[in-house]
């Protein structure tokens, strides 16, 4: 399962690639500065006297990406008090936690490129990236225990959630499973559980009604969901002119995606299913498979089961008081659906 990104930035600290150039200017300025301060805190806390380990982990952080995960913990503390020093530390911790899981995706991948840049198993070996993802857990670890018990608890159970989707995507689905529940759970795992703590301590720290907080980490745990389904299609569908990265990366690496399980499901085509059965080394199986993928009814009902995860996102956004992070969540919302057409 692959992530997009995109360089584009208009509104700074508001990235057009998550389709929010639109929101208030104030609320702009605010995130911005917070992903500032947040962005000064990953590079300060990963600091360490072993030269290697400090190259490592500084190596990973300078790649960028869209920093979803503080930006949505940033958005969410919108609804209360704003960038407290509590939510600064919350918005710093769950980067470390998803960057510490990249490392260890990409040794299990056997990645070579993160970003566009060289992963650190590539640059280094499997054995200085794992330990590399370990020493920002770790660090992740200690900025959440100055948040004190319950955030302490809250991490820990995401944790057990990011490992348990990761294992069960190795494992694959048990005899009998419906492959495609399995795979909704584990992006529900892998992806939605740490958007969803993003959002929950955004709320918690900025001191928001507790009502409030579940109703973001709802939102949370949903719209990461979508997003992944929508990286999924865009895999599939998008020119690499127009998506920023090459097509067909999850076919290359023998990953089954959510279109790709509906169209095995539904259209019955053996070449498909054969292409399909592992990973796909030659750049002409490559273009084959994608031409199948996109005429086929996988694609098309993936859009629609994005569009029915961005409805309970927006039924969620239902019950939070209208403001500009509000508007600025609703513009998350359409943007995810729009980006798979």
């Amino acid at each position: 399962m692959t992530d997009s990104e995109s360089t584009d930035n208009p509104v700074p600290g508001l990235p057009d690639s998550l389709g929010l150039d639109q929101a208030d200017p104030e609320l702009a300025a605010a995130v911005e500065d917070g992903l500032g301060k947040v962005e000064d805190m990953l590079r300060s806390v990963v600091r360490s006297d072993v030269d290697f380990i400090d190259q490592a982990a500084l190596h990973l952080l300078k790649a960028g990406g869209k920093r979803f995960r503080p930006l949505f913990t940033l958005l969410a503390a919108q609804f209360g008090t704003g960038n407290t020093e509590e939510v600064l530390t919350a918005a710093t911790a769950v980067e470390l936690v998803h960057q510490a899981t990249l490392c260890h995706d990409d040794v299990m991948d056997e990645a070579t490129m993160r970003r566009g840049d060289v992963s650190v198993n590539a640059r280094w070996d499997n054995s200085i990236a794992i330990l590399t993802g370990d020493f920002l857990f770790a660090h992740a670890s200690r900025l959440v225990a100055r948040l004190g018990s319950e955030a302490t608890l809250i991490i820990g159970e995401t944790m057990g959630e990011l490992v348990t989707g990761q294992m069960r995507e190795t494992v694959g689905p048990r005899e009998g499973e419906d492959p495609v529940s399995h795979y909704l759970g584990v992006i529900g795992q892998k992806t939605g559980s740490l958007i969803a703590t993003s959002g929950r301590y955004g709320g918690m720290f900025s001191g928001v009604t507790p009502a409030q907080v579940q109703a973001l980490r709802r939102f949370g745990d949903v719209i990461g969901a979508a997003f992944q389904i929508s990286d999924d299609i865009i895999d599939i569908a998008s020119p690499a002119t127009e998506s920023g990265k090459i097509p067909g990366t999850d076919l290359r690496e023998g990953v089954r995606t959510l279109p790709m399980l509906y169209a095995l499901a539904e259209d019955g085509d053996p070449r498909l299913r054969e292409l399909l059965s592992g990973p796909i080394t030659e750049d002409d199986d490559v273009a084959e498979a994608l031409d199948r993928l996109r005429t086929s009814s996988g694609l098309e009902r993936a859009r629609k089961t994005v569009y029915g995860y961005a409805e309970s996102a927006r039924t969620e956004l239902d019950s939070l008081p209208a403001c500009p992070a509000h508007d600025a969540l609703d513009m998350l919302t359409r943007y995810v659906v729009e980006r798979t057409r």
